[in-house]
């Protein structure tokens, strides 16, 4: 039968158990020392004390005029009894020269020879020594009696070993209770400290902890998701590899420990992440990219910090922006569908009426239009990307009532764009500008809708059709695409804001596509720059460097 596994025991539980095993470990080992250095300090005090009262015995003027007594045992018996009791010690011994007792706890041994060493006092001086006598084993200390410069008698105080080894025992006993009660407060208090560990680390182990760290390291760096972690202070307590790129910061910076003020993120997202409630799907701008940002304040009791998810919507929008070209140029087409079927219908009619040259002349006049501009791209714009979306946008523009010319200076050879400039950004660019320019102009002509920006317009405006010029030319150095429109223009009051995310003249819900512009530029190494168009609307002039592809700062 095979036995259930074991759940290896948790990191509270192996520290609770290692700190019992340390703390009991040091309690003994206090005890030990206390017993050992107890002892010896029991055995210390008992030889002073015997030691001060055979001196004190000694130097007593009324010993020695007892021992010029014929019986000095009748004098000093009493006084030596009376000396013990005071003292607390085991006996006083007095005695002559020749070692003969005259006092003795058991008045039967006076008289009797002493038993013990007697010749370093006999020499005039005062020893101690341990000696099993009538009495047990004792530690006792032997000094002589003077009159004057010749010793008359010797003293012999003494306390027996059972005596301090009860007084040791007794100190044992307080030192095991004070041993026992240390054992019991370090076990609460390390139970107290590892009910919280195991609180904090959810019941797992060491193994598990490792296992969790090495999956949560995996995972951070795996995700493609950005991920930023701030502390209480609005510091950087966590950032993966993913938000780090989002973020524009390098692999050099050292983001952690660091504000988000110190970042230097455009002020919008800074306020996003710095707020104290939860964003959702938030749209912010960046350098280089368009992110999704997403804050989460972590609340326990107090405000912990904030988790913030970043998406890179970058790639969305301008994919977004390109279905919504190919929306417009779906339904332009579906428009000329329609007038093409209206327009066979007459020619159909004017050759059943039998005038046919009426009709030859209709038909080719309309094809004449729709193909010059057609070879005017084709011939100027060679790179296919580019010549696709001006004749898209040629047509959307149409339907709108907006004339869409590419001046005569435009030129870009097949092959002149290298394949490090991606095609994508180009559209993003040229598309955004074309798409502001037609509103401008349709809102100029009295053709758009209400909210347009109230400028000055000039003469020449009002005077002919509403009309986009686009400029594109590519040399060795750069490529340069200019639109400029017949619309109201733009204020200079509003020249440094049209580029900031949410800037519109439509309302809510616009305003990214010069966002977008400024960021593809950018990306590219290029500059946008701004200014008044000789029929009196507004002129964007895109640079983007072929060569030498130098990131320059982006100008409005």
């Amino acid at each position: 039968m095979r036995l259930p596994r074991t759940r290896p025991r948790s990191l509270a539980g192996q520290l609770f158990a290692m700190q019992v095993v340390l703390i009991a470990a040091v309690v003994a080992g206090c005890a030990v020392f206390a017993y050992v250095s107890g002892s010896a300090q029991a055995e210390q005090t008992a030889t002073r004390q015997v030691r001060a009262a055979a001196v004190a015995v000694a130097d007593s003027p009324s010993v020695r005029e007892a021992i010029r007594t014929p019986d000095p045992s009748a004098v000093l018996q009493p006084y030596a009894e009376q000396v013990r009791r005071d003292t607390q010690i085991a006996f006083v011994t007095i005695m002559d020269t020749e070692r003969r007792r005259w006092t003795h706890p058991d008045a039967s041994l006076i008289g009797e020879t002493f038993l013990g060493h007697t010749e370093e006092a006999l020499r005039g001086e005062t020893f101690t020594e341990t000696y099993t006598g009538t009495l047990g084993p004792s530690i006792r200390v032997v000094t002589p009696v003077r009159d004057g410069e010749r010793i008359i008698g010797l003293v012999s105080a003494g306390i027996t070993v059972d005596r301090v080894s009860s007084q040791v025992r007794e100190q044992l006993g307080a030192l095991a209770l004070a041993a026992g009660g240390a054992l019991a407060l370090g076990g609460i208090g390390t139970y107290v400290i590892n009910a919280r560990l195991r609180r904090h680390t959810h019941g797992m182990n060491a193994a598990e902890l490792s296992r969790l760290h090495d999956y949560h390291q995996a995972t951070l760096h795996a995700v493609r998701e950005g991920l930023l972690m701030l502390d209480g202070q609005r510091r950087i307590a966590l950032i993966n590899d993913a938000g780090r790129e989002l973020l524009g910061i390098t692999p050099k910076t050292e983001a952690l420990g660091r504000t988000v003020d110190e970042l230097h993120l455009p002020a919008p997202l800074t306020g996003a992440l710095l707020a104290s409630e939860a964003r959702v799907d938030e749209l912010h701008l960046t350098a280089d990219r368009v992110v999704v940002v997403n804050t989460r304040p972590v609340v326990g009791g107090e405000r912990r910090g904030t988790v913030v998810t970043l998406r890179d919507h970058t790639e969305l929008q301008a994919l977004t922006g390109e279905l919504d070209s190919e929306r417009g140029f779906t339904q332009a087409l579906r428009s000329q569908a329609h007038e093409a079927a209206n327009r066979l219908h007459t020619v159909v009619s004017l050759i059943a009426l039998g005038r046919v040259e009426e009709a030859v002349e209709f038909a080719t006049a309309e094809l004449e239009l729709a193909q010059v501009l057609t070879d005017r791209v084709v011939g100027a714009v060679e790179e296919p990307v580019l010549a696709a979306l001006l004749l898209g946008k040629a047509a959307q523009a149409n339907e709108r009532g907006v004339e869409l010319e590419l001046a005569e200076d435009s030129l870009i050879d097949d092959g002149a764009l290298p394949d490090s400039l991606a095609q994508r950004d180009l559209v993003t660019i040229l598309g955004n500008l074309i798409d502001n320019a037609v509103d401008a102009a349709s809102e100029g002509d009295g053709h758009g809708s209400a909210g347009a920006v109230p400028a000055q317009r000039t003469a020449s405006q009002g005077a002919g059709r509403a009309r986009v010029t686009v400029t594109a030319l590519a040399d060795d150095r750069e490529l340069l695409l200019r639109v400029s429109d017949t619309g109201p223009g733009i204020g200079p009051e509003e020249a440094d804001e049209v580029f900031r995310r949410g800037w519109s003249t439509h309302g809510a819900g616009r305003g990214l596509g010069l966002a977008l512009v400024r960021q593809a530029a950018h990306r590219n190494g290029g500059s946008v720059e701004l200014d008044r168009a000789p029929e009196g609307g507004a002129r964007f002039t895109v640079r983007l460097p072929l060569g030498d592809r130098t990131a320059t700062e982006v100008t409005a």
